[in-house]
């Protein structure tokens, strides 16, 4: 009985091993990941159809998505997409492909991963974070579309409002006042976002931000 078991356990196993995906070689791993920074999609279908694992890796725990998404490479996320990566996978900074979309101002590569259904909302920075510190209004209207979360914090307990007042992104500004964003936050330098912007030098983001809350005050009465 227990030759029986252990042939069974051994007949698993090298099953199991077969299923499972080989293993990139060194220079396929390498060529993957250039061909993902640098577009070659010729290069990156070739290596995906020699059984090329979708969600291969660079040094800094970036999948082949997040580094299209990164450079802006549309055709490549495309290529990717339609081999069911692990969409919301985040590197060792926390990003996931949605954020550095978000990140580098990559409108297309956002729309992209929003319509396969990338996640908007996670703990620490999330893509909204990125689009207001950057000041990317069109992206930021596509996030908030999506139903992201205005009162996510980051880990300094920043939101977006206060990222996009203290870089003097009044656009974005002017969007978040439009939602139900909180007024009277603090973050961890125990700043509000109109005094934020205001140590920064951006005074009328700042009023524009003081003048917000008056008028949220006056309603409530």
């Amino acid at each position: 009985m227990a030759g029986k078991a252990r042939a069974a356990l051994a007949a698993f196993l090298c099953a199991a091993a077969l299923a499972a995906p080989a293993p990139a070689a060194a220079g396929d791993h390498d060529e993957a990941v250039a061909a993902a920074r640098n577009g070659n999609a010729r290069a990156l279908t070739k290596l995906l159809d020699g059984g090329l694992d979708p969600n291969t890796v660079d040094a800094s725990g970036n999948t082949l998505l997040m580094l299209a998404a990164r450079e802006g490479q549309a055709d490549i996320a495309d290529i990717l997409l339609r081999r069911q990566p692990r969409l919301d996978y985040r590197n060792r900074n926390g990003d996931s492909a949605l954020m550095l979309a978000a990140l580098q101002g990559n409108d297309k590569l956002v729309d992209l991963l929003l319509a396969k259904g990338a996640k908007v909302d996670n703990d620490g920075w999330t893509a909204l974070h990125y689009a207001a510190f950057e000041g990317r209004l069109a992206i930021l209207e596509r996030l908030l579309a999506a139903g992201a979360d205005v009162n996510a914090l980051t880990p300094n307990q920043s939101d977006a409002l206060m990222l996009a007042a203290r870089n003097g992104h009044a656009g974005v500004v002017r969007r978040l006042l439009q939602t139900p964003i909180a007024l009277d936050r603090r973050n961890d330098q125990n700043k509000d976002a109109g005094q934020w912007a205001r140590a920064n030098g951006n005074t009328e983001i700042a009023a524009l931000i003081e003048n917000a809350r008056a008028e949220r005050e006056r309603q409530k009465r």
